[in-house]
């Protein structure tokens, strides 16, 4: 099936702000509510600063000619519409931006079935999948480098299984959050003294880490592996996604089984997921892989996406201050690798399994994708807009992750992913 929301000739009757996330190339699935009835979620696309009410415009009829039923769009969650697979999640784009686009009457002249179309500000946003589980990946070459160098031997940073497979681990789906929701500073056993006892405390390392989310279809069942070359077809969109740790709970807890509770207090991700279907003209190479990869993790043609990345730190009644840019090309495990090597042994994937890609560093020290890395493990602090300086995250901090794709004139956007963090309890 062609995917003709695509084009990029394609303008919208709907205004879309100059430079917006959010054009009717876009379209991107989220769960929203009226600000007013803030129980009532539905399922929408945002288009410029307006939300397109899916609920009522399958009530109206506009898609009465797709495999959805009414009720799918009626859900807390998109896990509802996702279960009907790719292509009809391909076909229902197409259908919203054929009735978005400028030459199309039936929806734009038709008054009365413009209460579908409601104002950013008139809404807000929730938790757009139910998780069923979450899977963290480690595929940044250049982070793992950087956190080998600080932590192990300079010489060999890499660990030996790093080039050979998508090292990755098990996560919390249960903390994993909204954009917008605010997150406590956790407590465990940290080691300030390599010579003394561990201690019980709030931890004093706070640390974001700037990973992109993919979240899948149903797939296989138990037993049957996904091929790099069909792995696509299970991948449902992306979002931007901040997988928050805490680093002195974390060294000295991950030996030997790698990380718990530095990992498992909160994951923040944003609202809107961008279909992967959206992002296909920003495809891209993967970064070149050497050793020659096994045959199960080989694939063929574009494999990664040019989504520019970048991290912000507010700091209370002062302007936000970049303090990182970075891109998606840089992850050396592409996405098609990570799902084939999550169920080359048979492990099944679930509709609205969340996979994070890793922290995403790039080459340069302004594109490090981390707090451990940018003031590289405390030693070169970040000076703040206040006179203050940053080593990790402090309390009342708020982090803030932007992306977006851009080529031919045309702006595929994630929004943002916002969180900040307040003192422990």
């Amino acid at each position: 099936m062609e995917i003709t929301a695509n084009q990029v000739h394609l303008k919208s009757w709907v205004h879309v702000p100059q430079n917006s996330d959010f054009p009717i190339q876009n379209l991107p699935f989220g769960i929203v509510s009226e600000s007013a009835t803030p129980q009532h979620k539905f399922v929408a696309v945002r288009i410029g600063d307006h939300v397109l009410n899916l609920a009522a415009m399958a009530e109206f009829g506009y898609f009465d000619a797709l495999p959805f039923a009414k009720s799918d769009f009626q859900q807390a969650y998109l896990n509802s519409m996702m279960k009907h697979g790719k292509l009809a999640v391909r076909a229902l784009r197409n259908r919203i931006s054929e009735l978005l686009e400028q030459n199309n009457t039936d929806f734009q002249n038709n008054a009365t079935h413009h209460s579908a179309l409601i104002s950013i500000a008139a809404t807000e946003n929730h938790l757009p999948v139910q998780i069923g589980d979450y899977t963290d990946f480690y595929s940044s070459k250049e982070h793992a480098t950087n956190v080998g160098i600080m932590f192990r031997d300079p010489a060999n940073a890499l660990l030996p299984n790093w080039l050979w497979i998508p090292v990755g681990y098990h996560g919390r789906a249960s903390s994993v959050i909204a954009s917008g929701q605010n997150i406590i500073r956790p407590k465990g056993q940290i080691k300030p003294d390599d010579n003394a006892d561990p201690i019980y405390a709030a931890s004093r390392q706070i640390d974001f880490e700037l990973e992109m989310g993919f979240i899948t279809f149903d797939g296989k069942p138990l037993g049957q592996q996904i091929s790099t070359s069909e792995a696509e077809d299970f991948i449902f969109g992306l979002c931007l996604f901040n997988d928050w740790s805490a680093r002195d709970i974390q060294k000295w807890e991950y030996v030997p089984l790698g990380p718990f509770l530095a990992k498992n207090f909160a994951s923040s991700m944003s609202c809107w997921i961008v279909t992967l279907d959206a992002l296909v003209p920003f495809s891209t190479q993967t970064p070149e892989q050497h050793p020659d990869v096994l045959s199960y993790l080989q694939f063929e043609g574009k494999k990664s996406y040019d989504i520019q990345l970048e991290v912000a730190i507010e700091v209370p009644q002062h302007p936000e201050q970049v303090v990182s840019k970075s891109n998606f090309k840089y992850i050396y495990w592409n996405m098609a690798q990570q799902l084939a090597h999550h169920t080359v042994n048979g492990c099944n994937v679930r509709c609205g399994d969340l996979m994070g890609s890793g922290t995403i560093s790039g080459p340069t020290p302004d594109s490090y994708g981390s707090m451990l890395e940018l003031a590289w493990k405390g030693t070169k602090p970040i000076a703040m807009p206040d006179g203050s300086e940053r080593r990790f995250i402090q309390d009342h901090d708020t982090v803030i992750m932007r992306g977006f794709c851009q080529n031919e004139g045309v702006k595929i956007g994630f929004g943002e992913v916002r969180t900040q963090l307040l003192p422990s309890n």
